[in-house]
Protein backbone atom coordinates (compact mmCIF):
# COMPACT_ATOMS: atom_id res chain seq x y z
CA UNK A 1 0.00 0.00 0.00
CA UNK A 2 1.32 3.42 -0.99
CA UNK A 3 2.39 5.79 1.79
CA UNK A 4 2.63 9.57 1.74
CA UNK A 5 5.77 11.05 3.33
CA UNK A 6 6.75 14.65 4.03
CA UNK A 7 10.45 15.40 4.56
CA UNK A 8 11.53 18.71 6.10
CA UNK A 9 15.29 19.19 5.91
CA UNK A 10 17.93 21.83 5.34
CA UNK A 11 19.84 19.92 2.66
CA UNK A 12 18.85 17.78 -0.30
CA UNK A 13 19.95 16.52 -3.71
CA UNK A 14 21.75 17.43 -5.91
CA UNK A 15 24.26 18.08 -3.10
CA UNK A 16 26.89 15.35 -3.39
CA UNK A 17 28.14 15.22 0.18
CA UNK A 18 26.87 15.35 3.73
CA UNK A 19 23.23 15.32 4.77
CA UNK A 20 21.94 16.51 1.38
CA UNK A 21 23.37 13.41 -0.28
CA UNK A 22 21.68 11.06 2.17
CA UNK A 23 18.35 12.91 2.10
CA UNK A 24 18.30 12.72 -1.69
CA UNK A 25 19.15 9.02 -1.78
CA UNK A 26 16.58 8.25 0.92
CA UNK A 27 13.76 9.95 -0.96
CA UNK A 28 14.70 8.32 -4.28
CA UNK A 29 14.67 4.88 -2.62
CA UNK A 30 11.32 5.52 -0.96
CA UNK A 31 9.80 6.80 -4.21
CA UNK A 32 10.98 3.65 -5.96
CA UNK A 33 9.32 1.60 -3.23
CA UNK A 34 5.75 2.89 -3.35
CA UNK A 35 5.99 6.17 -1.43
CA UNK A 36 4.65 9.53 -2.57
CA UNK A 37 7.24 11.98 -1.26
CA UNK A 38 7.08 15.73 -0.65
CA UNK A 39 10.28 17.54 0.35
CA UNK A 40 10.62 21.01 1.85
CA UNK A 41 14.25 22.07 1.70
CA UNK A 42 16.75 24.75 0.68
CA UNK A 43 18.56 25.43 -2.56
CA UNK A 44 21.73 23.31 -3.01
CA UNK A 45 24.67 25.17 -1.43
CA UNK A 46 26.86 22.71 0.50
CA UNK A 47 29.84 22.39 0.79
CA UNK A 48 30.54 25.44 -1.38
CA UNK A 49 28.42 27.76 0.83
CA UNK A 50 26.83 29.40 -2.19
CA UNK A 51 23.83 28.41 -4.28
CA UNK A 52 24.87 26.13 -7.11
CA UNK A 53 23.94 26.11 -10.80
CA UNK A 54 21.33 26.10 -12.22
CA UNK A 55 19.56 27.55 -9.18
CA UNK A 56 21.26 30.95 -8.82
CA UNK A 57 18.57 32.98 -10.59
CA UNK A 58 15.71 31.54 -8.53
CA UNK A 59 17.46 31.50 -5.16
CA UNK A 60 15.59 34.52 -3.78
CA UNK A 61 12.14 32.93 -4.00
CA UNK A 62 10.37 29.59 -3.69
CA UNK A 63 10.73 26.96 -6.39
CA UNK A 64 8.78 23.75 -7.03
CA UNK A 65 10.17 20.67 -8.77
CA UNK A 66 8.41 17.41 -9.65
CA UNK A 67 10.55 14.36 -10.45
CA UNK A 68 10.55 10.57 -10.25
CA UNK A 69 7.39 9.96 -12.30
CA UNK A 70 5.58 12.58 -10.18
CA UNK A 71 6.30 10.64 -6.97
CA UNK A 72 8.74 13.27 -5.66
CA UNK A 73 7.72 16.90 -5.21
CA UNK A 74 10.44 19.25 -3.96
CA UNK A 75 9.73 22.72 -2.58
CA UNK A 76 12.91 24.81 -2.32
CA UNK A 77 12.92 27.72 0.10
CA UNK A 78 15.16 30.81 0.04
CA UNK A 79 17.61 31.53 2.85
CA UNK A 80 20.61 33.66 3.71
CA UNK A 81 23.82 31.70 2.99
CA UNK A 82 27.05 33.14 4.45
CA UNK A 83 30.20 32.64 2.40
CA UNK A 84 32.20 32.49 5.64
CA UNK A 85 29.87 30.79 8.15
CA UNK A 86 30.77 31.93 11.66
CA UNK A 87 28.59 31.06 14.65
CA UNK A 88 26.46 34.21 14.43
CA UNK A 89 26.11 33.96 10.66
CA UNK A 90 24.97 30.35 10.94
CA UNK A 91 22.33 31.40 13.45
CA UNK A 92 21.15 34.04 10.99
CA UNK A 93 21.12 31.45 8.21
CA UNK A 94 19.03 29.05 10.32
CA UNK A 95 16.66 31.88 11.26
CA UNK A 96 16.13 32.96 7.63
CA UNK A 97 15.49 29.37 6.57
CA UNK A 98 13.11 28.89 9.49
CA UNK A 99 10.99 31.79 8.22
CA UNK A 100 10.73 30.54 4.64
CA UNK A 101 10.34 26.85 5.51
CA UNK A 102 7.60 27.70 8.01
CA UNK A 103 5.64 29.51 5.31
CA UNK A 104 5.92 26.53 2.98
CA UNK A 105 5.11 24.02 5.74
CA UNK A 106 1.94 25.92 6.65
CA UNK A 107 0.81 25.54 3.04
CA UNK A 108 1.18 21.77 3.38
CA UNK A 109 -1.45 21.76 6.13
CA UNK A 110 -4.05 22.41 3.43
CA UNK A 111 -2.93 19.74 0.97
CA UNK A 112 -3.44 15.98 1.04
CA UNK A 113 -2.34 14.57 4.41
CA UNK A 114 1.03 12.82 4.77
CA UNK A 115 1.12 9.58 6.76
CA UNK A 116 4.47 10.47 8.29
CA UNK A 117 6.56 13.63 8.54
CA UNK A 118 10.34 13.15 8.71
CA UNK A 119 12.82 15.74 9.97
CA UNK A 120 16.56 15.21 9.50
CA UNK A 121 18.60 17.27 11.95
CA UNK A 122 20.46 19.53 11.69
CA UNK A 123 18.83 22.00 11.59
CA UNK A 124 17.38 20.56 14.81
CA UNK A 125 14.64 23.20 15.23
CA UNK A 126 12.78 21.99 12.14
CA UNK A 127 11.30 19.42 14.51
CA UNK A 128 8.95 22.18 15.72
CA UNK A 129 7.33 22.28 12.28
CA UNK A 130 6.89 18.50 12.30
CA UNK A 131 5.25 18.76 15.73
CA UNK A 132 2.80 21.34 14.36
CA UNK A 133 1.98 19.17 11.35
CA UNK A 134 1.51 16.14 13.60
CA UNK A 135 -0.84 18.03 15.95
CA UNK A 136 -3.04 19.46 13.19
CA UNK A 137 -3.03 16.63 10.62
CA UNK A 138 -2.46 13.61 12.86
CA UNK A 139 0.62 12.30 11.05
CA UNK A 140 3.38 10.35 12.75
CA UNK A 141 6.69 12.15 13.38
CA UNK A 142 10.14 10.59 12.75
CA UNK A 143 13.11 12.64 14.00
CA UNK A 144 16.43 11.47 12.53
CA UNK A 145 19.64 12.93 13.99
CA UNK A 146 22.68 13.14 11.71
CA UNK A 147 24.71 15.57 13.87
CA UNK A 148 24.32 16.74 17.46
CA UNK A 149 24.19 20.34 16.31
CA UNK A 150 23.98 22.16 19.63
CA UNK A 151 26.84 20.25 21.26
CA UNK A 152 28.99 20.73 18.18
CA UNK A 153 28.32 24.48 18.14
CA UNK A 154 29.15 24.69 21.85
CA UNK A 155 32.28 22.53 21.82
CA UNK A 156 33.67 24.14 18.68
CA UNK A 157 32.95 27.52 20.33
CA UNK A 158 30.71 28.65 17.51
CA UNK A 159 28.17 29.72 20.16
CA UNK A 160 29.55 31.06 23.45
CA UNK A 161 26.43 32.32 25.25
CA UNK A 162 25.50 29.90 28.10
CA UNK A 163 21.94 31.25 28.12
CA UNK A 164 21.51 30.62 24.41
CA UNK A 165 22.99 27.12 24.69
CA UNK A 166 20.60 26.25 27.56
CA UNK A 167 17.64 27.61 25.60
CA UNK A 168 18.52 25.55 22.54
CA UNK A 169 18.86 22.38 24.63
CA UNK A 170 15.42 22.99 26.17
CA UNK A 171 13.93 23.39 22.70
CA UNK A 172 15.61 20.19 21.51
CA UNK A 173 14.33 18.25 24.53
CA UNK A 174 10.81 19.50 23.80
CA UNK A 175 11.07 18.20 20.22
CA UNK A 176 12.45 14.82 21.33
CA UNK A 177 9.58 14.41 23.77
CA UNK A 178 6.99 14.80 21.00
CA UNK A 179 8.62 12.67 18.28
CA UNK A 180 7.03 9.26 17.68
CA UNK A 181 10.28 7.74 16.38
CA UNK A 182 13.80 8.95 17.12
CA UNK A 183 16.77 7.59 15.22
CA UNK A 184 20.47 8.29 14.72
CA UNK A 185 23.52 7.02 12.84
CA UNK A 186 26.00 5.71 15.43
CA UNK A 187 26.13 4.00 18.81
CA UNK A 188 27.80 7.00 20.41
CA UNK A 189 25.22 9.47 19.14
CA UNK A 190 22.37 7.15 20.12
CA UNK A 191 23.75 6.95 23.65
CA UNK A 192 23.93 10.74 23.95
CA UNK A 193 20.40 11.17 22.61
CA UNK A 194 19.12 8.45 24.96
CA UNK A 195 20.58 10.36 27.91
CA UNK A 196 18.46 13.36 26.93
CA UNK A 197 15.16 11.60 26.45
CA UNK A 198 15.39 8.16 28.12
CA UNK A 199 13.60 6.64 25.13
CA UNK A 200 14.46 3.92 22.66
CA UNK A 201 16.52 5.22 19.73
CA UNK A 202 16.44 3.43 16.37
CA UNK A 203 19.71 2.79 14.55
CA UNK A 204 19.87 3.85 10.89
CA UNK A 205 23.54 4.33 9.90
CA UNK A 206 24.56 6.24 6.82
CA UNK A 207 24.56 3.91 3.86
CA UNK A 208 26.45 3.61 0.59
CA UNK A 209 25.66 2.37 -2.90
CA UNK A 210 27.96 -0.66 -2.94
CA UNK A 211 27.26 -1.23 -6.65
CA UNK A 212 28.35 2.22 -7.80
CA UNK A 213 31.20 2.50 -5.30
CA UNK A 214 33.41 -0.54 -5.75
CA UNK A 215 37.11 -1.49 -6.07
CA UNK A 216 38.77 -0.99 -9.47
CA UNK A 217 41.69 -3.02 -10.77
CA UNK A 218 43.43 -0.26 -12.78
CA UNK A 219 44.40 2.00 -9.88
CA UNK A 220 47.88 2.75 -11.26
CA UNK A 221 46.46 3.93 -14.57
CA UNK A 222 43.95 6.14 -12.73
CA UNK A 223 46.84 7.76 -10.85
CA UNK A 224 48.41 8.92 -14.11
CA UNK A 225 45.04 10.30 -15.26
CA UNK A 226 45.05 12.55 -12.19
CA UNK A 227 48.60 13.74 -12.89
CA UNK A 228 50.51 11.55 -10.44
CA UNK A 229 53.27 9.05 -11.10
CA UNK A 230 52.56 5.35 -10.67
CA UNK A 231 55.12 5.24 -7.86
CA UNK A 232 53.58 8.17 -5.96
CA UNK A 233 51.82 7.51 -2.68
CA UNK A 234 48.69 9.66 -2.80
CA UNK A 235 47.23 10.75 0.55
CA UNK A 236 43.67 11.94 -0.14
CA UNK A 237 41.30 14.09 1.85
CA UNK A 238 37.98 14.33 -0.02
CA UNK A 239 35.12 16.18 1.60
CA UNK A 240 33.96 19.42 3.15
CA UNK A 241 36.70 21.85 4.13
CA UNK A 242 35.31 23.33 7.33
CA UNK A 243 36.22 24.20 10.88
CA UNK A 244 35.40 20.90 12.54
CA UNK A 245 37.81 18.93 10.32
CA UNK A 246 41.06 20.39 11.64
CA UNK A 247 42.78 20.10 8.26
CA UNK A 248 45.71 22.30 9.26
CA UNK A 249 47.32 19.09 10.52
CA UNK A 250 47.63 17.87 6.91
CA UNK A 251 49.79 20.88 6.06
CA UNK A 252 51.95 20.37 9.15
CA UNK A 253 52.57 16.75 8.19
CA UNK A 254 53.20 17.64 4.53
CA UNK A 255 55.75 20.22 5.66
CA UNK A 256 57.59 17.61 7.73
CA UNK A 257 57.56 15.13 4.80
CA UNK A 258 58.88 17.41 2.06
CA UNK A 259 61.90 15.16 1.53
CA UNK A 260 59.63 12.16 0.86
CA UNK A 261 59.25 13.01 -2.82
CA UNK A 262 56.96 10.08 -3.58
CA UNK A 263 54.36 11.19 -0.98
CA UNK A 264 51.72 13.55 -2.38
CA UNK A 265 48.81 15.12 -0.51
CA UNK A 266 45.57 15.82 -2.38
CA UNK A 267 42.82 17.91 -0.79
CA UNK A 268 39.65 17.61 -2.86
CA UNK A 269 36.56 19.55 -1.86
CA UNK A 270 35.05 22.92 -1.10
CA UNK A 271 34.15 24.90 1.96
CA UNK A 272 34.66 28.16 3.83
CA UNK A 273 38.22 27.33 4.94
CA UNK A 274 39.59 26.11 1.62
CA UNK A 275 41.14 29.41 0.51
CA UNK A 276 42.68 29.95 3.94
CA UNK A 277 44.17 26.46 3.78
CA UNK A 278 45.49 27.07 0.27
CA UNK A 279 47.18 30.31 1.37
CA UNK A 280 48.86 28.48 4.24
CA UNK A 281 50.16 25.83 1.83
CA UNK A 282 51.58 28.54 -0.45
CA UNK A 283 53.25 30.36 2.44
CA UNK A 284 54.88 27.09 3.54
CA UNK A 285 55.96 26.37 -0.06
CA UNK A 286 54.32 22.95 0.01
CA UNK A 287 54.72 21.65 -3.53
CA UNK A 288 53.66 18.22 -2.25
CA UNK A 289 50.14 19.48 -1.48
CA UNK A 290 47.58 19.74 -4.28
CA UNK A 291 44.05 21.17 -4.22
CA UNK A 292 41.20 20.01 -6.42
CA UNK A 293 37.56 21.08 -6.78
CA UNK A 294 34.86 18.61 -5.71
CA UNK A 295 34.83 15.65 -8.09
CA UNK A 296 31.75 15.12 -10.31
CA UNK A 297 29.67 12.23 -9.03
CA UNK A 298 30.30 10.03 -12.06
CA UNK A 299 34.09 10.30 -11.45
CA UNK A 300 34.06 9.98 -7.68
CA UNK A 301 34.57 6.21 -7.64
CA UNK A 302 37.73 6.64 -9.74
CA UNK A 303 39.07 9.35 -7.43
CA UNK A 304 38.59 7.19 -4.36
CA UNK A 305 40.21 4.16 -6.02
CA UNK A 306 43.23 6.24 -7.03
CA UNK A 307 44.28 7.09 -3.46
CA UNK A 308 46.65 4.97 -1.40
CA UNK A 309 45.47 6.42 1.92
CA UNK A 310 42.19 8.18 2.77
CA UNK A 311 42.20 10.75 5.56
CA UNK A 312 39.12 10.88 7.78
CA UNK A 313 39.99 13.82 9.98
CA UNK A 314 38.00 15.75 12.55
CA UNK A 315 38.81 17.59 15.74
CA UNK A 316 38.67 15.76 19.06
CA UNK A 317 36.03 18.23 20.23
CA UNK A 318 33.69 16.82 17.57
CA UNK A 319 33.94 13.45 19.35
CA UNK A 320 30.70 11.50 19.07
CA UNK A 321 28.80 14.59 17.97
CA UNK A 322 29.32 13.85 14.28
CA UNK A 323 29.95 10.70 12.25
CA UNK A 324 31.95 11.44 9.07
CA UNK A 325 29.83 10.45 6.09
CA UNK A 326 32.88 10.13 3.83
CA UNK A 327 33.90 6.93 5.61
CA UNK A 328 31.10 4.88 4.01
CA UNK A 329 32.29 5.42 0.42
CA UNK A 330 35.91 4.79 1.43
CA UNK A 331 34.90 1.43 2.88
CA UNK A 332 32.84 0.57 -0.21
CA UNK A 333 35.82 0.98 -2.58
CA UNK A 334 38.06 -1.03 -0.26
CA UNK A 335 40.11 2.04 0.60
CA UNK A 336 42.64 2.32 3.39
CA UNK A 337 41.15 4.82 5.86
CA UNK A 338 43.33 6.67 8.35
CA UNK A 339 40.84 7.87 10.97
CA UNK A 340 41.40 10.41 13.74
CA UNK A 341 39.29 9.33 16.72
CA UNK A 342 40.11 9.19 20.40
CA UNK A 343 39.40 6.17 22.56
CA UNK A 344 35.88 5.66 23.92
CA UNK A 345 34.26 7.33 20.90
CA UNK A 346 31.94 5.26 18.74
CA UNK A 347 34.05 5.98 15.64
CA UNK A 348 37.18 4.62 17.34
CA UNK A 349 35.29 1.52 18.49
CA UNK A 350 33.73 0.92 15.07
CA UNK A 351 37.01 1.08 13.14
CA UNK A 352 39.09 -0.76 15.73
CA UNK A 353 36.73 -3.65 16.49
CA UNK A 354 36.00 -4.36 12.82
CA UNK A 355 39.61 -3.74 11.68
CA UNK A 356 38.42 -1.57 8.79
CA UNK A 357 41.00 1.20 9.07
CA UNK A 358 43.92 2.64 11.00
CA UNK A 359 42.91 4.71 14.03
CA UNK A 360 45.08 7.47 15.48
CA UNK A 361 44.62 10.14 18.15
CA UNK A 362 42.79 13.29 17.09
CA UNK A 363 44.45 16.72 17.09
CA UNK A 364 47.94 15.22 16.88
CA UNK A 365 50.07 15.98 13.79
CA UNK A 366 52.69 13.58 15.16
CA UNK A 367 50.15 10.73 15.29
CA UNK A 368 48.91 11.66 11.82
CA UNK A 369 52.44 11.44 10.39
CA UNK A 370 53.06 8.10 12.11
CA UNK A 371 49.78 6.75 10.75
CA UNK A 372 50.60 7.84 7.19
CA UNK A 373 54.05 6.22 7.39
CA UNK A 374 52.50 3.01 8.71
CA UNK A 375 49.90 3.02 5.96
CA UNK A 376 52.33 3.50 3.06
CA UNK A 377 55.25 1.40 4.32
CA UNK A 378 53.45 -1.72 5.52
CA UNK A 379 51.05 -3.96 3.61
CA UNK A 380 47.47 -3.41 4.74
CA UNK A 381 45.49 -5.69 2.39
CA UNK A 382 43.68 -7.31 5.30
CA UNK A 383 42.23 -3.93 6.29
CA UNK A 384 41.07 -3.03 2.79
CA UNK A 385 39.41 -6.47 2.38
CA UNK A 386 37.63 -6.00 5.69
CA UNK A 387 36.53 -2.52 4.65
CA UNK A 388 34.80 -3.69 1.47
CA UNK A 389 33.19 -6.64 3.23
CA UNK A 390 31.91 -4.43 6.05
CA UNK A 391 30.27 -2.12 3.51
CA UNK A 392 28.61 -5.09 1.77
CA UNK A 393 27.38 -6.60 5.03
CA UNK A 394 26.21 -3.54 6.94
CA UNK A 395 26.09 -0.38 4.81
CA UNK A 396 24.26 -1.41 1.62
CA UNK A 397 21.45 1.09 1.02
CA UNK A 398 18.80 -1.58 0.36
CA UNK A 399 19.39 -3.24 3.73
CA UNK A 400 19.20 -0.02 5.75
CA UNK A 401 16.31 1.53 3.84
CA UNK A 402 14.30 -1.70 4.05
CA UNK A 403 14.53 -1.49 7.84
CA UNK A 404 13.47 2.16 7.74
CA UNK A 405 10.53 1.21 5.54
CA UNK A 406 9.46 -1.46 8.05
CA UNK A 407 9.62 1.03 10.94
CA UNK A 408 7.55 3.60 9.04
CA UNK A 409 4.89 1.11 7.99
CA UNK A 410 4.67 -0.36 11.49
CA UNK A 411 4.08 3.09 12.98
CA UNK A 412 1.43 4.19 10.47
Amino acid sequence: MSKRLLLIGGNFAPELTGIGKYNGEMIRWLADNDYDCTVITSFPHYPQWKVQAPYQKSRYWFRKEVTGDARITVHRCPQYIPSNPSGKKRLLMDFSFALSVTAKSLQQLFTRKADIVVVVAPPFHLGLLAMLYKKIRGARFLYHIQDLQIEAARDLQMISSPFLIRSLFRMEKYILRHADIISSISDGMMKKVREKTEREISFFPNWVDVVFFHPLANREQIKTEYGFAVTDKVILYAGAIGEKQGLEAILQVADSMKKERRVKFLICGAGPYREQLRRQAVSLQLDNVHFRDPEPFDRFNCLLNMADVHLVIQKASAGDLVMPSKLTTILAVGGLALVTANEHTSLHTLVKENNIGIVIDADSPEALKEGICLAINKKQEHITRNARQYALNYLAIDKIMSRLDQVIRAST
